[in-house]
């Protein structure tokens, strides 16, 4: 009977430790749920969807290029940025040399925001649609027969592509893009602008 008892006793505060368990196991299901509902459902402040960034392009010898090209952008969606800033271009050859300033504007659609997501190799690579527009002054008489030195003309290039974004911490990525220029030529220009597909690096923080 003692035996019985003690039996009886053991299984009885084995089931309420079975239950114990699953009550808090349940219990931490529900909150990390409902957290996690919560987390989703609040949209991150402006101030915390801004970003920086830009590239910076060095060429020196023969052919010196520098290329400075800050930006600050927003987040619209979490797939989805807008971006805008200044761009600073010198160029000298053996020949001459310009200055090349403006400004530009691009959007970024992210089609696979984290490849782990959808190929579980622990690579986390986002690919993304690039499409931009720029608006640069350029000298007459580097891009023209002109003799007048101080006379700039001003000329639109719209480019699109595509690039990989290489995470390097919370916020901050390495941007590889391959861009095409969707009206290079302008014509009355000896020269053009960009190459085809002209290859950016940048970075976003």
């Amino acid at each position: 009977m003692l035996i019985r008892n003690s039996i009886n006793s053991r299984t009885n505060v084995r089931r309420l430790i079975v239950v114990a368990l699953g009550t808090i196991i349940i219990l931490n299901i529900s909150s990390s749920v409902a957290l996690g509902q919560n987390i989703r459902s609040e949209k991150p402040s402006v101030k915390e969807r801004l970003f920086y960034g830009g590239s910076l392009g060095l060429q020196f010898g023969t052919v010196t290029d520098i290329d400075v090209s800050p930006v600050i952008g927003l987040w619209l969606l979490p797939r989805i940025n807008v971006a805008a800033g200044p761009k600073y271009r010198f160029y000298k050859d053996p020949y001459d040399r310009t200055d090349i300033y403006g400004v530009r504007t691009y959007t970024q659609f992210f089609f696979i925001k984290d490849l782990h997501n959808v190929i579980p190799l622990n690579v986390h690579l986002g690919f993304f649609l690039h499409a931009e527009d720029e608006l640069l002054s350029l000298q007459s008489a580097f891009w023209q027969s002109s003799p007048d030195v101080s006379r700039r003309i001003y000329r639109n290039t719209a480019l699109a592509g595509v690039g990989i974004s290489e995470p390097i911490g919370m916020r901050a990525s390495i941007n590889m893009m391959a861009l095409w220029p969707l009206n290079n030529a302008f014509g009355d220009l000896l020269y053009e602008l960009y190459a085809n597909p002209e290859f950016r690096i940048s970075f976003i923080f």
